[in-house]
Formats: C-alpha cells, sequence, structure tokens
C-alpha cells in the first residue's frame, strides 16, 4: 500500500501541478468551448478570473503532494477542487469523466494513508 500511496500522491501532484499552470500559461490547447450550460459555466470561470483561484489551488495543492510537505494541507486544498471536476464532468460535460475518476480514486488513496492527519476534521464538537 505503501508504494501504491506513493505513486498516487506523485501521479496526483503532476496532473495537478501540470493542470494548474496551464490555467496561467496556457500550453495545452483548449480547442472548441463547450456548448450549453458547460460552455456558459467555463465562459464564467474565463470572464470572471475565477479561474486564475482555481489554477492556483491546484498548482499549490500539486507542489505540496510533490514535495511530500503538507500533505494533509494539499488535500484538503484540492478536495473541493476535485469535487467541482467531477461534478462538472457528471452533470455538464461527460468527455472528461474518466479522468476525473481517476483523479477521485488517486486522491482517495492518498486520503486513506494520510487519515491519521485527515481524522480531526471528522471529530463532533460541542462548542
Amino acid at each position: 500500500m505503501k508504494i501504491v500511496a506513493l505513486i498516487a500522491r506523485i501521479l496526483l501532484g503532476l496532473i495537478f501541478l501540470v493542470f494548474g499552470m496551464n490555467g496561467f500559461l496556457h500550453f495545452i490547447p483548449m480547442g472548441q468551448m463547450p456548448s450549453g450550460t458547460a460552455g456558459q459555466f467555463l465562459g464564467a470561470l474565463f470572464q470572471s478570473h475565477y479561474l486564475y483561484v482555481v489554477s492556483a489551488l491546484q498548482v499549490a495543492g500539486g507542489v505540496l503532494l510533490l514535495v511530500n510537505r503538507y500533505v494533509p494541507l494539499g488535500l484538503v486544498l484540492l478536495g473541493p477542487v476535485i469535487v467541482n471536476i467531477l461534478l462538472y464532468h457528471v452533470l455538464m460535460d461527460r468527455s472528461g469523466l474518466p479522468l476525473a475518476i481517476v483523479v477521485v480514486i488517486l486522491w482517495a488513496i492518498v486520503a486513506l494513508r494520510q487519515r491519521q492527519y485527515l481524522s480531526g476534521i471528522f471529530v463532533k464538537r460541542s462548542n
């Protein structure tokens, strides 16, 4: 399990570093904008510059995973981004769904390995 988690952490870090940097440098050609709701959603991300915030979170989370420092923080930063990517592909544009599922699986493998550090999120507080 240790080797699998190591490979998952490195792959997840590389995926988010590359795609996060692409949000700033645009080195991967995007092609046509999707039509319908998916195109409107992406258009809003581009026009509002919200995409830069998402890209910065992707780069930060990817770097934290790759350098193997503050891995739980990297997972927490990437978690909401992954949920949004998955929901986008489930609800609006199914073309990228296989990669989104792979990313969810990789995140789950790394989170399972780091569960002792993430367990505090699930503690019920009585305050």
